[in-house]
């Protein structure tokens, strides 16, 4: 199992920036992808960016994000970031990082990983 906890939600101003943080612990050998996803009241969850965590890359982003958002990781400490600049209302949102094993498969599918955490809420005003 492994357990995957975010932090590093809040409230910000158009334009601000933010950094979420995905920690994780139990048996992280199986954290091959690691991945950020959104989902907003009435929305559909989204996939927002992802890495391959095994192998330190590649990342993969989300249109709506890219050149706004930078995942990155840091081994020693089993943690994932999510740099968000320039943000905007619309990426108001619950985040949430999951992981799992999904070589070869779309990243962006939330359907394809079993490891989840609780999110944190990124709320983005005008």
């Amino acid at each position: 199992q492994v357990q995957l906890v975010e932090s590093g939600g809040g409230s910000v101003q158009a334009g601000g920036s933010l950094r979420l943080s995905c920690a994780a612990s139990g048996s992280t050998y199986r954290l091959t992808y690691v991945s950020w996803f959104r989902q907003a009241p009435g929305k559909e969850r989204e996939g927002v960016a992802a890495i391959a965590f095994s192998r330190r890359g590649p990342t993969y982003y989300a249109d709506s994000v890219k050149g706004r958002f930078t995942i990155s990781q840091d081994n020693a400490r089993n943690t994932v970031y999510l740099q968000m600049n320039s943000l905007k209302p619309e990426d108001t949102a619950m985040y949430y990082c999951a992981s799992d094993n999904i070589w070869g498969r779309n990243w962006a599918d939330g359907k394809q990983y079993q490891f989840w955490g609780q999110g944190t809420q990124v709320t983005v005003s005008s």
